[in-house]
């Protein structure tokens, strides 16, 4: 009779992995669809190359901020109504860039598209809590997210390729209108396809404290945005916001230590299983989020014209993301057998190590096309095994009512990365625009560099901030034999 339960409770899990797949498939569309293209969005809407960013800048802004309250939101009334919402308000948010040529409604539109990085945080906590019963859980969800992954790389893979196929061949208008399509079926797959979590923790939002983070957030990423306008740097202005942005984390801190039931459980920061998994989430960020748009326009930068660049079609750059993501899925792939064979905490250590060499690698080798690629697919092994990675090692480091929580504020430290490094970067490619001569829209090689190094930097940082996490740190208590009495 047990084993017939336990069959039933695998055969109803793989039957929502399956559904997720398919809407972890269309995120992966979205990451990967938009960036061979970011150059001729770029010209359609008459800005400059550096400020591409700004549309990553906005989007990281708004997932820092609905992230903690979906994630807390999903553990309080259910991981799938919290997804369905999610969904739907990616999918109005994305039937509005086909119809516009304006940057401000593009940016608003782009910025709230962002709600779309809710979904893997919530099928992570809603996969987790339906293994409940099983043995070697962490393990079994490693799997899942595994499958999720390799999911989200193959529509990123589908969706590079296509993207750059289709600008080059039809209106970006009509290029556009496609994503959204495919999100409003997501919509229905998660409605009649997922169950919701068996077990539901209830209560009220801690309002008081969303509002306090919420502030904060938006002067922290605020101030952030000021530094990237022209003469931001230099300004005093840009920096009081940024500090008081920061300043603002001292009274929500206090408020959450007080409060019962509190959105973000703070002292989550001090465990010692889950603060290095933040850090190396924060850092992971930078160069999985903060180096998307760089790399895609320093491929399509024309050589002849500014001296570097891979002066690459549409097409040609999405083949390049497509390799990328091919790397991704290996490692995604990967990940839950060298951590069954080694540890989770050794293979976290090897991606990270990976995405720095990967990163570094740019330095020296970067004017041939077979250079970048190779580049991209050392990264995408260690950043595909990291994706992956995270979010279990978080629901395993978290009690079993905060999964959500834990998988959002590791969503949410790789938020602020990437939001931080997009800010850097932006910066840095708008020194030395004018290489390519008068009225040239490149970025910098000087920028590009520093878009490597920092990359390559802070992920051989967080390899060595997990060489000081316990050994059986993110393993299955059953799999752990300590020696008796």
């Amino acid at each position: 009779m047990t084993a017939a339960i336990r069959g039933l409770a695998l055969g109803s899990l793989a039957g929502i992995v399956g559904f997720l797949a398919f809407v972890e498939f269309t995120s992966g569309v979205l990451q990967g669809y938009y960036t061979p293209m970011l150059t001729d969005i770029a010209r359609h809407l008459g800005i400059h190359d550096a400020d591409v960013n700004w549309l990553e800048g906005a989007q990281l802004m708004l997932s820092a901020l609905v992230v903690p309250a979906f994630a807390k939101l999903g553990d309080m009334v259910g991981h799938r109504r919290m997804l369905l919402i999610a969904t739907a308000l990616t999918a109005g948010a994305a039937l509005v860039l086909p119809f516009t040529d304006s940057f401000l409604v593009f940016l608003v539109g782009w910025a709230l598209m962002g709600f779309y990085v809710v979904w893997l945080p919530l099928e992570i906590a809603l996969i987790w809590s339906r293994t409940r019963p099983r043995n070697e859980r962490a393990i079994v969800v490693a799997r899942a997210a595994g499958l999720l992954v390799a999911a989200l790389e193959g529509g990123a893979i589908i969706g590079a390729l296509a993207g750059g196929a289709l600008v080059d061949r039809l209106p970006l208008q009509v290029v556009l209108l496609i994503p959204a399509v495919m999100i409003i079926a997501c919509f229905f797959v998660i409605l009649f396809g997922v169950e919701e979590s068996p077990e539901l923790t209830g209560g009220r939002l801690d309002v008081v404290g969303l509002s306090l983070i919420a502030i904060a957030l938006l002067a922290f990423t605020g101030g952030l945005g000021l530094l990237r306008l022209p003469g931001g740097v230099t300004s005093w202005w840009s920096w009081a916001v940024l500090v008081l942005g920061i300043a603002l984390i001292v009274p929500f801190v206090r408020w959450e230590l007080r409060h019962d039931d509190p959105v973000i459980e703070v002292r989550m920061f001090r465990s010692p299983a889950l603060r290095p998994v933040f850090v190396t989430a924060a850092l992971f960020g930078v160069s999985m989020l903060g180096a998307q748009a760089p790399l895609a326009t320093f491929a399509r930068t024309d050589p002849v014209a500014n001296g570097y660049g891979l002066g690459t079609t549409g097409f040609t750059t999405s083949v390049i993301i497509g390799i990328y993501l091919v790397g991704m899925i290996t490692g995604a792939l990967t990940y839950p057998v060298v951590a069954r064979r080694l540890s989770p905490r050794v293979a976290l250590i090897a991606a990270c190590v990976f995405i720095g060499i990967g990163f570094l690698l740019f330095l020296p080798l970067h004017s041939a096309y077979l250079q970048v690629v190779v580049n991209m697919t050392v990264v995408g092994i260690g950043s595909g095994a990291l994706i992956a990675a995270l979010p279990v090692a978080a629901a395993s480091a978290a009690r079993s009512t905060q999964t959500g929580v834990a998988t959002g504020l590791n969503n949410t430290s790789k938020t602020l990365g990437g939001a931080i490094a997009s800010c850097i970067f932006g910066i840095a490619l708008l020194n030395g625009v004018t290489v390519g001569g008068s009225g040239s829209t490149a970025g910098s090689l000087t920028g590009y560099m520093t878009v490597w190094i920092v990359c390559g930097v802070t992920a051989l940082a967080a390899a060595l901030v997990l060489f000081f996490v316990p050994k059986h740190t993110f393993t299955d208590p059953a799999a752990v034999r300590e020696p008796a009495g």
